[in-house]
């Protein structure tokens, strides 16, 4: 079995794609159905098909989409906890909209890199990044051709620090060109970030999906 990324624990994903070679052969309405009756109530397969023998969940993707969000309130949300995070102090969106703007394109992202991991390059492509604010939630939304380990709670943790006041305008354009992970913010928690999309190739014809989560519309 095989996915299109992974995701830390307490990470979560609308949107993960998996692949594996089937042992029997089954209609696709059984594959889900029969699926979800022995998975725990916090996993669901939503959709399945049959794909062509070159289809891989991981290799074949163009480009994943991950939205991290933010309760921006005076007090931590109780019914969603552990569904977001949390941030007391005001965030500055357009300020952290403007910053973020700076990460896009291909660049070294090594100031966003986890100790830990194990790309052998740190070269990344940002399709776009966009920061906005609905109602009390911040949501940072960000597509990239794929993504180094801890990179989005690293960016978030940045651009917090530059919405809070922590940090000067033009700080994340420091930090991309000195490639240095120890000079950037601390990583965001796990619970805000949300894989909500990954792309294929048309030929594919995988079914299109509502970006999640639930919680916050389109």
């Amino acid at each position: 079995m095989h996915c299109a990324g992974r995701t830390d624990t307490g990470v979560h994903a609308c949107a993960q794609i998996i692949h594996f070679d089937a042992p029997v052969s089954r209609s696709v309405k059984a594959w889900v159905l029969g699926t979800n009756t022995h998975l725990p109530e916090s996993i669901r397969v939503l959709w399945a098909r049959v794909v062509p023998t070159d289809f891989h969940a991981r290799f074949s993707a163009l480009s994943r989409r991950y939205r991290y969000i933010i309760s921006n309130t005076r007090v931590g949300p109780a019914v969603l906890s552990g569904l977001l995070t949390w941030q007391r102090r005001p965030l500055d969106v357009d300020l952290m909209h403007a910053e973020a703007q700076s990460l896009l394109g291909e660049r070294d992202f090594s100031s966003f890199r986890a100790a830990s991991c194990q790309s052998t390059t740190a070269m990344r492509n940002v399709h776009f990044i966009e920061v906005s604010r609905r109602g009390q939630l911040v949501m940072i939304d960000i597509q990239a051709n794929a993504f180094l380990h801890h990179m989005v709670r690293n960016i978030a943790g940045s651009l917090m620090a530059v919405g809070m006041g922590r940090q000067d305008r033009g700080w994340l354009a420091e930090l991309i060109a000195v490639k240095d992970r120890n000079l950037a913010a601390e990583t965001a928690a796990p619970h805000g970030l949300y894989l909500v999309k990954v792309e294929y190739p048309e030929m594919y014809t995988l079914p299109e999906q509502a970006l999640g989560p639930l919680l916050v519309s389109n």
